[in-house]
């Protein structure tokens, strides 16, 4: 009869345990972008160190935004979001400062396309 243990040995356990810490720390560096709405505009701020302002693209297309690095970025980002409302992109503003992107995006006034009738 051969009598055997359940445990790990230690020297496994040791490993197991760092390669779990870093593979958090992987999954958490990406942190979520700060989220704030009000009746006029929506605020994102988002953490991307490291990257000029002459480095970023951002597109705005209906309710879609897009963030990307260009290549000669030291660091690669690329975000993509979709918002509940389209997006006016003529009076909406991107601010870098600290590596922190604020973006303050104004929400399409709705057009009221309806006629109104003579009764005669």
């Amino acid at each position: 009869m051969f009598l055997t243990t359940n445990t790990v040995p230690s020297y496994r356990r040791a490993n197991t345990a760092s390669f779990d810490r870093f593979i958090d720390g992987v999954l958490k560096s990406k942190s979520a972008p700060s989220f704030e709405q009000d009746e006029k505009s929506y605020k994102l701020q988002i953490d991307i160190p490291g990257v000029a302002r002459d480095q970023l693209i951002i597109s705005i297309e209906g309710q879609v935004v897009r963030i990307k690095t260009t290549e000669q970025a030291k660091r690669n980002y690329s975000f993509g979001y979709e918002l509940p409302e389209e997006i006016d992109a003529t009076t909406s503003t991107a601010k870098l400062e600290d590596g922190v992107l604020t973006l303050t995006l104004s929400k399409k006034a709705p057009v009221i396309q309806a006629t109104t009738l003579t009764v005669q």
